[in-house]
């Protein structure tokens, strides 16, 4: 919706080839109609019929179901948004980068799981792809062609989420209503979770090793309450960029969508006088240990993310139907990393196998948990 609102106010400069949603009919359907797309995707293969329907009398193509949001990837766009939440998201960022265009990653868990693999199909097709995680976009504006081998370090910065001053003791009674509150960011319920546990900051920690390959022991997490530096880069002379912006998504979109220029957005302005402070302090790893499973795994490498990935998909949905409680999710996906191993991914039915059987392990674990 974020890029879609960008693009909608320069509509003469953008043609839409496919859109695509999950669930979302007639949202689909309006903004296909809307913005004169080619082809329009519902993700339920069961709603294709209620799709078809929402769009007669138009010239838009209706399609439904995993293959077509791969078709729709693989449909000739020049610029495609990989905003698929989770690792459904995969198969169709892997399309995309497949065939060789310019892809804006904002699927974390796409290059979590398959981090290896996804980096070797964009060196083989020649695609081009762009971070838009705020953190990752704000650290390849930084580096702004420099060479990696300058870089000392590279410092994401983390909000802490809303439970930054909570004890442990205090965290085991939150609830999904208060963990989806972010206090900078409007996100969706999933992302709003991981930030809380900070399992997002990890997946961003893994998601970095294979964007900027200075080797995990340059990549650094800072906590920064007020969500205004987002991430930044030093180099061997220490001097250290930072990008700022308003936390807005608008803005790291807007970089990759007109990328290497630049494009006005509405965003509002960033008024330092009024921010007044910026506040940084270390993560802190013992109330929030999501952040030490996401360096295990990135260490680890192999199918070792996209295990974590999957347990944790499966805690936080089980979390926000109310399940399990919140200090629950993190130990789940210990449990199932210390339980189960999947050998080093040769491909993406590799990936969906180990996500598979990670996803089965969780459940037994929470079954056990929960009896």
């Amino acid at each position: 919706m974020s890029t879609l609102d960008l693009i909608e106010r320069d509509p003469d400069a953008f043609e839409i080839v496919a859109l695509t949603a999950h669930s979302d009919v007639d949202g689909l359907a309006a903004i296909a109609r809307r913005c004169n797309a080619r082809m329009a995707v519902i993700g339920d293969a069961a709603r294709y019929n209620a799709l078809r329907t929402a769009l007669q009398g138009s010239e838009v193509e209706a399609a439904a179901g995993e293959t077509a949001l791969v078709e729709a990837a693989e449909a000739g766009a020049d610029w495609s948004m990989a905003a698929i939440v989770g690792c459904a998201g995969l198969r169709p960022t892997m399309a995309a980068v497949k065939a060789g265009g310019t892809v804006a990653l904002a699927n974390k868990e796409s290059l979590v799981s398959a981090g290896a693999l996804m980096m070797d199909a964009v060196e083989h097709s020649g695609a081009t792809l762009l971070p838009v995680d705020s953190e990752h976009n704000a650290i390849f504006q930084c580096l702004a062609g420099s060479s990696l081998s300058d870089v000392a370090r590279i410092i994401l910065t983390a909000s802490g989420g809303p439970f930054r001053t909570r004890s442990r003791d205090e965290m085991r009674a939150i609830t999904p209503s208060q963990a989806v509150a972010h206090p900078n960011w409007s996100m969706g319920a999933k992302i709003s979770v991981d930030s809380a546990t900070m399992m997002n900051k990890g997946l961003e920690l893994i998601e970095a090793v294979h964007l900027f390959p200075v080797g995990l022991d340059r990549i650094e997490i800072l906590v920064h309450p007020q969500s205004i530096v987002h991430s930044m880069v030093e180099y061997r002379d220490r001097s250290t960029l930072a990008q700022l912006g308003s936390p807005d998504m608008r803005i790291p979109i807007a970089s990759a969508l007109a990328w290497p220029t630049r494009m006005e957005t509405p965003c509002q302005p960033l008024d330092l006088a009024t921010v007044g402070r910026l506040d940084f302090e270390a993560p802190d790893e013992e109330r929030f240990p999501a952040l030490r499973l996401a360096r295990q795994v990135a260490q680890e490498g192999g199918a070792a993310p996209a295990i974590l990935n999957a347990a944790n998909e499966v805690a936080v949905a089980a979390f926000l139907k109310g399940a399990i409680g919140f200090l629950d999710i993190a130990m789940i996906v210990e449990d199932v990393l210390n339980r189960y191993s999947a050998p080093v991914p040769s491909g993406i039915d590799d990936v969906l196998e180990a996500d598979a059987q990670a996803r089965t392990q969780a459940r037994h674990v929470m079954e056990r948990l929960t009896a």
